[in-house]
């Protein structure tokens, strides 16, 4: 048998008062659907190590080509998290009466409403585990020394691990103040204008005060330190680039693919003929819906 008309399966009068415009119901199922899928297959790269960090110890070792797998990975996801979504929406829908191009609006406005709420959903996600590994790793009231630590001290932790790296530490050195003062300081050479030389000078104080370096030796430290730290802040700056642009045309991309993915969940429900366990490409036509059985 084969479709070449998309007409809606027949409906009583009275049932057509009830059929709304948007169908909440069908659209919720599927964004709900390809939130999950997103979830379990973001999981998953997680675990073999296909996220944003590496299996190296400091995720700043990643190499450009696993940040650029890493993203294709997030353009996947959305291919098929979203393409299950607004198939669902689509294919849940219940039809009205309406000319054909009118019936593909609507099913695809029914896929992109899966888009923006499963998009939504990852947002309150993500929202979430940020908020909880927040309070995991917030330090206790016996711990107040660690709080005092800035945002950009993980980034170059083993940086400032080797700036104040002793043998024999001096009696009464806060180190926890200290190393984020640094992590200030140090921050500031990938800056435009750089780390200036007052700064250079007082953070080799530093380095000598809490490590019993010679002046010299720690200017020697604190120069090599900066210009490593300085390396691993713009490796970080360009992996995020790289991922933030992926992940942006991953969301775009699935904007697409939902509006497509409901329109063929349509073609099947209003034909009453459900997709083949093969599905076969060949079957589609291009130049206007058609499927063959």
């Amino acid at each position: 048998m084969t479709i070449t008309e998309r007409v809606p399966l027949a409906v009583d009068d009275e049932e057509l008062d009830h059929v709304e415009y948007l169908q909440w119901g069908p659209i919720i199922a599927g964004a709900l659907a390809a939130a999950t899928l997103a979830f379990v297959l973001h999981t998953f790269a997680a675990a073999i190590g296909l996220a944003v960090s590496s299996t190296a110890p400091t995720w700043r070792d990643s190499s450009f080509a696993l940040q650029l797998l890493s993203g294709l990975y997030l353009v996947l996801v959305a291919i098929a998290a979203f393409g299950i979504g607004g198939y669902l929406a689509g294919r849940m829908r219940a039809p009205r009466p309406a000319g054909k191009d009118e019936i593909e609006f609507r099913d695809g406005i029914h896929g992109l409403m899966v888009w923006a709420i499963a998009i939504l959903l990852a947002a309150v996600l993500a929202w979430g585990t940020a908020q909880a590994a927040a309070r995991l790793g917030a330090p206790s009231a016996g711990q107040t020394g660690a709080s005092q630590s800035v945002a950009g001290e993980n980034l170059i932790a083993y940086d400032l691990d080797r700036l104040f790296r002793a043998e024999r530490r001096p009696p009464n050195t806060d180190l926890n103040y200290t190393r984020s003062e640094a992590a200030r300081i140090v921050l500031t050479a990938a800056g435009h204008t750089g780390m200036t030389s007052d700064d250079r000078t007082y953070l080799a104080r530093l380095v000598a005060a809490n490590t019993g370096l010679q002046p010299a030796d720690a200017e020697k430290r604190v120069d090599a330190v900066v210009a490593q730290a300085r390396d691993n802040i713009r490796s970080a700056r360009r992996a995020a680039v790289v991922l933030a642009f992926m992940a942006g045309a991953a969301a775009l991309l699935g904007a697409a693919v939902a509006w497509f993915a409901a329109n063929a969940g349509g073609q099947h429900r209003d034909g009453g003929a459900a997709p083949s366990m093969a599905w076969d490409w060949r079957a589609w036509d291009w130049r206007g819906p058609r499927f063959e059985r």
